[in-house]
């Protein structure tokens, strides 16, 4: 409890200093700047989560004793894969780049990607700080860096840096995230080599890590299918459009993480772990969606004041984008109930099969309908949910829809207000007035101040 009363006030204060930050940014750099910069992180985000391996999930969750051992022999593994990668990346720039056609991409990769072994180093002792629970160190370093990072950024925006005032402003967060990690958890890394040791962690991490790799290949969409097709400041309007999309979604993200803690303790009884699923899928849909919906009807009138009249289509694209996170919302719980049960391979095959969708319809779209093609590709992957659906009916039972996907529905066809008209409202204004509605939040709300 006090380990997550740190990391909700860091996220918090976080969120202020997020919106801020990236308010300021946009405004002086540009869509077109912001979007070569947010296409070249997209690239090396997933570079770095790929060359993890999955490591650090290990330094984690291994069971034991905490040696020392297993940290150096992480630390080793992780320069090892961070050199190994970042040769090879360096080396696939001008393949990336002629694919990508982005002017201005292959210097701003160049020097992001030399920065790949440190930041993967920083994964051990933030693993260490994880293991001991200490989240009051993490979420104090991860606030520091969130400053560091506009502290820099911003002042060279404002002296005419362009694409570069990002890019300089996350070097400097790198350095100091992995200085201050090192000097909070004192350890001291060793190189360190044991054959079993390195089997045991690949063959634990790399289970997991498959189906994170292939769900995380989404943030390639954007950079690699929307700049080819569409341009850096579509890749801009896309990456601010999921930017607030995620801020306002941060409940959905810190609940798939206590889920999968929470129903590890239903797994020996069905029918509980049935009932955890319906009620975290009410619980998900109404701690997102009215903000998503709030958000979607005061756009028009907000981004302008805010972002400046240039910033403008990313009204257009926000409703797509927060209708695919209000659907993943609706499934958060059937992943987290088949990670619980060990059934990593059937969401690997969820993921897999919703890329693809994804991935087909935006190379599809995109070059005949521009960025709202990337909008309805997010539609188009909404049938992969069938899949994780009918995992879940063979492994447990088939969840009670009933209220939460009457809440899904009605918030969903209230994203569109604007494009097609205020009567998509209609269906949450009868929402909110039944009975049943009135009923189950009374229940939440009994539950949680209890």
């Amino acid at each position: 409890m006090s380990g997550g009363l740190y990391l909700a006030l860091r996220q918090s204060i976080g969120m202020v200093i997020s919106l801020g930050g990236v308010l300021l940014l946009t405004r002086l750099i540009g869509p077109e700047k912001y979007g070569l910069y947010a296409a070249t992180f997209g690239i090396f985000w997933y570079l770095q989560t790929v060359c993890q391996l999955g490591i650090e999930i290990y330094l984690v969750r291994h069971e034991g004793e905490e040696k020392l051992q297993i940290y150096h022999q992480g630390f080793t593994l992780l320069l090892l894969l961070g050199i190994g990668g970042m040769g090879i990346s360096l080396l696939s720039i001008p393949l990336i780049q002629s694919w990508v056609r982005l002017p201005g991409f292959s210097a701003i990769a160049q020097v992001m990607f030399l920065g790949l072994p440190l930041v993967l180093l920083g994964q051990v002792p933030a693993a260490r700080l994880e293991r001991n629970l200490d989240y009051r160190k993490v979420a104090l370093i991860e606030l520091a860096n969130q400053i560091i990072f506009y502290l820099i950024a911003l002042p060279l925006a404002f002296q005419g840096w362009g694409v570069w005032a990002p890019v300089m402003g996350w070097w400097f967060q790198q350095v100091q995230s992995t200085g201050l990690l090192y000097w909070a958890s004192r350890y001291s890394p060793r190189l360190y080599w044991n054959p079993s040791l390195v089997k045991q962690m690949l063959a634990y991490s790399l289970g997991f890590s498959t189906s994170i790799w292939i769900w995380y290949a989404r943030s390639l969409v954007n950079p690699l299918l929307v700049g080819r097709f569409a341009g850096a400041e579509a890749v801009g309007f896309v990456a601010i459009a999921i930017r607030l999309v995620e801020v306002l979604g941060f409940v959905k993200a810190a609940t798939w993480r206590l889920a999968i803690a929470t129903l590890a303790k239903f797994q020996g009884d069905q029918y509980r772990l049935l009932n955890a699923v319906t009620e975290g899928m009410g619980l998900q849909i109404l701690a997102l969606g009215p903000l998503l919906v709030a958000f979607a009807w005061v756009a028009p009138y907000l981004m302008p004041l805010l972002f400046g009249d240039q910033w403008s289509p990313v009204i257009a694209i926000f409703p797509f984008i927060a209708l695919g996170n209000l659907t993943n919302a609706l499934f958060n719980m059937h992943s987290s109930t088949l990670y619980v049960l060990q059934r990593n391979w059937e969401v690997t095959i969820f993921h897999l099969v919703h890329v693809t969708l994804f991935v087909g319809a935006t190379a599809l779209l995109v070059p005949h309908l521009g960025l709202v093609g990337y909008g309805w590709a997010e539609i188009v992957a909404l049938l992969s949910y069938g899949v994780i659906h009918l995992y879940l009916v063979r492994s447990v039972g088939n969840p009670v829809y009933d209220m939460p996907g009457l809440w899904w529905a009605a918030l969903a066809a209230a994203l569109f207000v604007h494009p097609l008209g205020w009567w998509t409202s209609l269906g949450l204004v009868a929402v909110i007035c039944l009975p049943a509605t009135h009923c189950k939040l009374r229940e939440y709300v009994k539950s949680i101040r209890g």
